[in-house]
C-alpha cells in the first residue's frame, strides 16, 4: 500500500541514482516545504566534489535554506533514501526540520534508529517527527546493487 511519502521518495531515489552515476554512494534527499512543495533535492556529492560533508541530506538542507532565505526550516520535511548518519542527524536537528522520512535502515552508521537516536534525544532543543522504512526495499536494493558492483 503506497504511503503519502512515496512520491517524494521517488524523487529522492532519482537523486540517488544520479549520485551513483558520478561514483558516489547512491543516497538521495528531498526537502518539502510546509505545503508539500519541493524546495530542494540532492544526491551525495562527496566523490564528485571531494567534500566530506557532501552528504545528500546536508546538501538538500543547504539548498532549501537558500531558497527560503533562512536556516530555520520549520514546517519542512526531509525525505532521504537511507537513515541519516550522526553528522546529518545533527544537521536535521539544527535546521529545525519538522518531519524526517527515511527509506532503508543503516545498521552500520544510522543515527536515527539503528545505532543512535540523535534526532529524538530529549536533551536537545528540537526533535522532529520520524517515519522510517518508507520504500525500504527499493532504497536498500539501490545500495546493495551499488556495493555489489
Amino acid at each position: 500500500m503506497p504511503s503519502r511519502w512515496d512520491e517524494a521518495m521517488e524523487l529522492a531515489l532519482h537523486a540517488a541514482r544520479e549520485a551513483a552515476g558520478h561514483g558516489d554512494i547512491p543516497i538521495g534527499a528531498v526537502v518539502l516545504g510546509p505545503s508539500g512543495e519541493v524546495l530542494a533535492t540532492a544526491g551525495n556529492e562527496r566523490e564528485l566534489t571531494g567534500d566530506p560533508t557532501g552528504h545528500a541530506e546536508v546538501l538538500a538542507l543547504r539548498r532549501a535554506a537558500e531558497k527560503v532565505g533562512e536556516w530555520r526550516l520549520e514546517g519542512c520535511t526531509l525525505v532521504v533514501t537511507l537513515e541519516p548518519c550522526t553528522m546529518c542527524a545533527g544537521a536535521i536537528v539544527l535546521s529545525r526540520i519538522q518531519t524526517l522520512v527515511f527509506g532503508a535502515y543503516d545498521e552500520k552508521a544510522g543515527a536515527v534508529a539503528s545505532l543512535f537516536d540523535v534526532v529524538r534525544d530529549p536533551r536537545l532543543n528540537h526533535r522532529p517527527e520520524v517515519r522510517g522504512g518508507i520504500m525500504a526495499d527499493e532504497c536498500g536494493a539501490l545500495l546493495r546493487d551499488f556495493f555489489g558492483r
